[in-house]
């Protein structure tokens, strides 16, 4: 397992898969480890999957500053990777969090970054809101699942705030195209996999600079490729179309995967891989 140091020290781990130049991956969760990816649905074949554990998830280690496990203090974790791997620019893909993560990178360091894939990006760093009334229509897409029942039941508690532990697990099958044992198997490492202290501190105050990282994207000059699920009730289909459209026009592709939820990778492997590969060249 290689490991690195971060600008603090913090021993950081990544894990490497399949041959050919890297692609450095950010996982999201928040602060889930990265095995959750994988290897993105066989896109191994194409790229090195260069995985990246967050600071205090996975193999890496846990820091003494509980406070850098905020989103916009952990840039400096992914510059140390670049250099570690002795690239001037990486191609950067980043699956939900992860994509605010990027997106820090992306405005401290846009000259670092050759081509950068956003799988279901979170657009909370971006400042876009996803209305109550857009899941739920979206969540009346999957009416015809045998468990949309009480799932839906459960969802509409959370849309109105009453949401419990037992509300947020019944409606697990939304965020997925289809709700089979890959499916259930990684909702239920979530809880192993994730580091629920450094998530609360990921996206404290001061994390996050939507406006800043507006104007960052409307400069950015590299590819771009945001990639959306069909049928992602976290990041709907409009939000990402208005995330994708933050970039130039001339250098930004986005694509809706059909049927796919929060994890296109697990939903259509040959379509995701069709998808990001074609873009990555």
């Amino acid at each position: 397992m290689p490991t690195f140091s971060a600008p603090d020290g913090t021993l950081l781990a990544h894990h490497s898969i399949g041959d050919g130049p890297p692609l450095v991956c950010l996982p999201g969760g928040p602060m889930r480890a990265s095995a959750y990816l994988g290897d993105l649905g066989g896109l191994s074949a194409h790229r090195r999957l260069v995985m990246l554990d967050l600071r205090g998830t996975g193999e890496s280690e846990v820091p003494e500053d509980v406070s850098s496990y905020r989103c916009d203090r952990l840039v400096g974790d992914v510059e140390a990777l670049r250099e570690r791997l002795g690239v001037e620019r990486i191609d950067l893909l980043a699956h939900c969090a992860g994509a605010n993560l990027a997106a820090a990178y992306v405005r401290r360091y846009p000259e670092r970054v050759g081509r950068l894939v956003l799988v279901t990006p979170s657009p909370i760093g971006v400042g876009i809101a996803v209305g109550v009334d857009d899941r739920l229509a979206l969540a009346r897409l999957r009416e015809g699942e045998p468990w949309f029942g009480e799932a839906f039941a459960a969802l509409e508690e959370v849309a109105a705030g009453r949401g419990t532990d037992r509300h947020w697990a019944a409606v697990a099958p939304f965020f997925h195209g289809r709700w089979d044992a890959a499916a259930q198997a990684l909702d239920a490492a979530d809880a192993e996999q994730r580091n629920s202290e450094a998530a609360g501190v990921f996206g404290g105050e001061g994390a996050f600079d939507p406006e800043g990282t507006r104007a960052a994207f409307g400069r950015f000059g590299a590819p771009v490729l945001v990639l959306a699920g069909e049928v992602d009730l976290n990041s709907p289909p409009g939000a990402m179309g208005e995330y994708a459209a933050l970039f130039p026009d001339t250098r930004t592709r986005f694509v809706v995967q059909p049927g796919a939820g929060h994890h296109p990778w697990l939903d259509d492997p040959d379509r995701f891989v069709e998808a990001v590969a074609g873009f990555l060249g």
